[in-house]
């Protein structure tokens, strides 16, 4: 097994579809797409291509750290109790345990996510 692997933004086997958990769900009607493409350390840390069609929804880390690298579309990431923060394509940040805030998709979007649980 290799230990570098390469993320496919445009991957083309059949996503996971989801729909966000009714408790998380504020208004619309985001459907989400995973393409998950590793696995590792147990399971612990994993990578792959999700992404959301518009809507607005609760999102709440726990003790998951989460890189996203968006590729396409538009989001709005309010961090309760903080400001508002807008991603487009090219822009990456990071969500840290602990987060609590709301993710609005104002158009499609698609990102690389990398995320590491406790």
């Amino acid at each position: 097994m290799s230990l570098l692997v390469t993320i496919d933004p445009n991957p083309t086997f059949t996503p996971k579809p989801a729909l966000p958990l009714p408790e998380r769900l504020i208004s619309g009607a985001p459907e989400f797409k995973t393409w998950a493409q590793d696995d590792s350390n147990g399971e612990k840390v994993k990578t792959g291509v999700w992404e959301a069609t518009p809507g607005e929804t609760h999102s709440i880390k726990g003790t998951t750290f989460e890189f996203c690298h968006i590729l396409s579309g538009h989001v709005e990431i309010e961090e309760t109790g903080g400001e508002t923060k807008t991603y487009k394509a090219g822009d990456s940040f990071v969500m840290k345990p602990g987060f609590v805030g709301v993710w609005r998709t104002i158009e499609t979007v698609r990102k690389i996510y990398v995320c590491v649980y406790e």
